[in-house]
């Protein structure tokens, strides 16, 4: 029994670190004081606000204000402040939602790019910091 316990133990954390070391998620930027204004509406205003703006944003998404982003759209909140890792937004730009209709930027017509490691680690520090 206790030979069983203590395989069903290791077993679990086997199982809970490799989740956690397969989280294909860049790793939040270490820039300290990341703002909206200054470091993530510029990569908002490249790659997203081409359809995510205006009176029919898509989803209901609108990202090209501070104010939009934290409404968030059809989907609920998009921005989890302090907590990147369960954000939305960061899930969908980085391609790891279950829901492969969430992925960002879809619009190849726009000329969207997919967001770089780069930028998706920056609106990740500015989420993991308070969204603000």
């Amino acid at each position: 029994m206790i030979k069983f316990n203590l395989f069903a133990a290791c077993a679990l954390a086997g199982m809970a670190f490799a989740a956690l070391a397969a989280d294909p998620l860049p790793p939040p930027s270490p820039r300290p004081n990341v703002t909206y204004t200054a470091d993530i509406k510029p990569i908002f205003d490249d790659s997203c606000v081409k359809c995510h703006r205006g009176k029919k944003p898509h989803g209901k998404l609108k990202l090209d204000s501070l104010q939009g982003v934290l409404k968030g759209g059809q989907d609920g909140k998009v921005v989890i402040p302090g907590n990147s890792a369960k954000s939305l937004l960061v899930r969908s730009v980085a391609h790891t939602t279950t829901d492969h209709d969430l992925w960002m930027p879809t619009n190849k017509k726009k000329n969207a790019q997919p967001l770089t490691p780069e930028q998706i680690g920056l609106i990740r520090a500015w989420i993991d910091q308070g969204a603000k």
